[in-house]
């Protein structure tokens, strides 16, 4: 019924413009007092003529706008298929969007390389400050002082948040290096517990790592990545606490009894640069490690899951089974 209604409105002018032919014809047949049956008979031709063109231009109007409507949001791929002209008006709308689609190409070209040039240089820049990080740290190893330890767990945190932004500016590029394979998760928590083993001793928090005999279809360097940022709020959030980690089926949970999360900051917590209450009395917290944590396992099919209560801890969990990977 909304394509009849539409058809009716765009034809409007030449169906009045048939109504008043018709008038005349009959007003014609009147003033020459021709017969009924002859006034009939030809009526009645012109009528199923009239409505056999008006058919056949209803069915190729509609098909015309099915056919259009199909190709919504797909406009910048599609673009060669809008239908041919048939008269000169359409000719030039077609036109026309043909060169607005081609000044969006260019935009979008343009923006593209910008893009790619600002993360380029970016990358370029947190490659560069590793290098001097890394020169931090060996001079730090000499030094075994209370101050030494407390300048070495601060040394590390740069490092960590300068490999956030890494890992940001690569998920955000136009490809990512994916390598999609089974995954020891037994050894990627392994590895993450050594990388964070000085803040959890600095922090007193106590680690029980339990097996889990898990065997993963992810990628291993961005799944340690999810495990890491969960470990590293844990600690940051628990201190002098307890962590733990086990599986149940294809899920991998890591739970702490720290301060735990306002039940209003939970719906929030994936969200780019949210802090919430406990990112703001920490006030190092950059709102991007769940932010990336969740985009992360988007990626690679997996989900992750928080739950929480406020001064009774936090339980995170990573579900492992990959329905899908996404594709860019």
């Amino acid at each position: 019924m909304r394509i009849v209604w539409g058809y009716l409105k765009c034809r409007c002018w030449p169906l009045l413009l048939l109504g008043a032919c018709t008038g005349v014809f009959a007003w014609v047949l009147t003033l020459y007092q021709l017969p009924a049956e002859a006034a009939g008979y030809g009526g009645l031709l012109c009528l199923i003529i009239l409505l056999t063109a008006g058919l056949m231009d209803f069915f190729r109007w509609r098909r015309k706008v099915l056919f259009l409507e199909s190709l919504r949001g797909q406009a910048a791929l599609l673009m060669s298929l809008v239908p041919e002209p048939r008269e000169p008006g359409e000719a030039a709308y077609r036109e026309l969007l043909l060169e607005l689609d081609e000044d969006r190409r260019t935009a979008v070209s343009a923006l593209d390389a910008r893009m790619r040039e600002s993360v380029d240089y970016y990358t370029m820049w947190v490659h560069q400050i590793k290098t001097p990080i890394s020169a931090m740290r060996l001079i730090l190893q000499e030094d075994e002082s209370e101050r030494g330890r407390a300048l070495s767990a601060e040394l590390f945190r740069v490092e960590r948040y300068v490999e956030l932004v890494l890992s940001y500016l690569r998920l955000g590029g136009a490809s990512t290096d994916y390598v999609i394979r089974q995954v020891d998760v037994d050894n990627v928590l392994r590895q993450a517990a050594r990388k964070y083993a000085p803040l959890f001793i600095r922090g007193k928090v106590s680690l029980e790592l339990n097996e889990t005999g898990l065997r993963a279809l992810s990628d291993e360097k961005w799944l340690q990545l999810v495990v890491e940022q969960v470990l590293s709020n844990a600690v940051k959030y628990a201190p002098c606490g307890h962590v733990k980690v086990w599986s149940e089926g294809e899920r991998l949970f890591i739970q702490d009894d720290g301060v735990g999360i306002a039940a209003e900051d939970l719906p929030r917590i994936f969200e780019r640069g949210f802090t919430g209450y406990n990112g703001r009395m920490d006030k190092r917290a950059t709102g991007i490690g769940l932010y990336l944590s969740q985009e992360i396992c988007r990626k690679l099919g997996h989900t992750i899951t928080v739950e929480s209560e406020l001064g009774k801890g936090t339980r995170v969990t990573v579900g492992l089974a990959r329905p899908y990977l996404e594709v860019e």
